[in-house]
């Protein structure tokens, strides 16, 4: 997992249905409708937040799971030239 500064996990959560509740200082609280935990990402211009508190967050989040899933474009261009049907040689 690639760490990530706590502005494009703030976009992250957005997308995925995230709210901005308040701001407390560096701290942008979010919560989500139907979810009673919030999550508290801090802020620090573009530093990268360390990877325990990432995944903390992430988890708190549901996001983990959909992110672990997800396959890098190398892995997606090598599933796509292995299915294609190799030519049969009948001769």
């Amino acid at each position: 997992m690639n760490s990530m500064s706590g502005k494009q996990l703030a976009k992250l959560l957005e997308a995925n249905g995230w709210i901005l509740l308040r701001v407390q200082g560096s701290h942008h609280i979010y919560g989500k409708p139907g979810i009673a935990s919030r999550i508290s990402i801090p802020i620090h211009g573009n530093k990268d937040l360390k990877i325990g508190l990432l995944r903390h967050l992430l988890k708190t989040a549901g996001l983990l799971e959909s992110l672990s899933q997800e396959k890098t474009p190398e892995q997606v261009a090598n599933e796509a030239t292995d299915e294609q049907p190799e030519a049969n040689n009948t001769d």
